[in-house]
């Protein structure tokens, strides 16, 4: 048995913990969301896009086949499903039972943002959507995006798919600039925490996009959710000589409080996409056809 993290945030880890039924592999897990019953969605990059389990690992079923050119962001609020066809540039909502709700954007009509190249440092911002990452909701009803990976920009939407906002500009340096907005969520204290991914740090907005503040303690954070607890989970991607940087570093899942300060920080095998459930358990999509990694929580 494989234990990380520490004290009350002590975790048993279960590789490749969600089993499909014989002779089917996973396609990349982007990201990973559960439901009121605890079900886990793995959001893959193949069809079927969405892969349904129980708790303990075993196969419930699948849905979208045909419905998502390129899988990135899964989010799951009060057992509706929010993601992101990144390719088409489109954001959607569905049932649990995979049925449509909504489509926000215009399938394969991007903004210009002079941008070709995924991840690159944009020469502009632009309106909604270049390559859009995640979309997530917020008690009040309105609806965030985070349009990164060809754009810098996070917007604001009504219910009814109504731009409202949006800000952001490209750059390196101080609140307010992204490079590659990747992820992001409604906290319990109605802020809104961003990964701004290639600048290694989570930047803090209000609901109308106020800076508030920003974590810097991180790695190309990826992905980041909340436990109910107040614990805010982020999977970091580490340095990676791909995107530029002289040597790897690893992919670590770190826990935190609503201040930032670090309670645990481990070592995983992937870290694109992740989620910490109602229990405290965190999955972790896993590259290369693995599928899913299960952390227990035992502290």
């Amino acid at each position: 048995m494989t234990t990380v993290g520490n004290g009350k945030y002590t975790y048993e880890l279960i590789e490749s913990w969600a089993k499909l039924p014989v002779g089917e592999v996973f396609g990349m897990v982007s990201a990973v969301a559960t439901d009121s019953q605890d079900r886990v969605y793995a959001f893959q990059r193949k069809d079927p896009p969405v892969v349904i389990f129980n708790r303990d690992g075993s196969y419930i079923g699948s849905w979208g086949l045909g419905a998502i050119t390129n899988p990135h962001g899964i989010f799951i609020k009060d057992d509706i499903v929010y993601v992101t066809d990144r390719e088409d540039s489109v954001c959607l909502r569905f049932t649990l039972e995979g049925k449509p709700l909504q489509v926000i954007g215009e399938r394969g009509v991007h903004s210009d943002t002079g941008c070709e190249v995924p991840g690159q440092l944009v020469p502009r911002a632009a309106g909604p959507f270049n390559y859009p990452a995640e979309l997530v909701p917020s008690p009040w009803g309105d609806l965030y995006v985070a349009d990164g990976y060809r754009n810098a920009r996070v917007h604001r939407f009504s219910t009814d798919g109504q731009l409202k906002a949006s800000w952001g500009e490209p750059g390196k340096g101080g609140p307010n600039q992204f490079h590659l907005v990747h992820s992001m969520m409604v906290g319990a204290d109605n802020l809104l925490y961003v990964c701004d991914r290639e600048n290694n740090r989570i930047q803090i907005f209000d609901a109308d996009g106020e800076f508030v503040g920003m974590w810097t303690d991180l790695l190309r954070p990826m992905d980041i959710s909340q436990s109910p607890d107040g614990v805010f989970c982020v999977s970091e991607g580490g340095n990676d000589a791909r995107q530029g940087f002289t040597t790897d570093t690893d992919s670590r899942i770190s826990l935190m409080d609503k201040e930032g300060k670090l309670l645990a920080r481990w070592i995983i095998r992937g870290g694109h996409g992740s989620w910490i459930d109602a229990n405290g358990d965190i999955y972790v999509g896993v590259p290369d056809g693995v599928g899913v990694d299960k952390f227990v929580l035992k502290g």
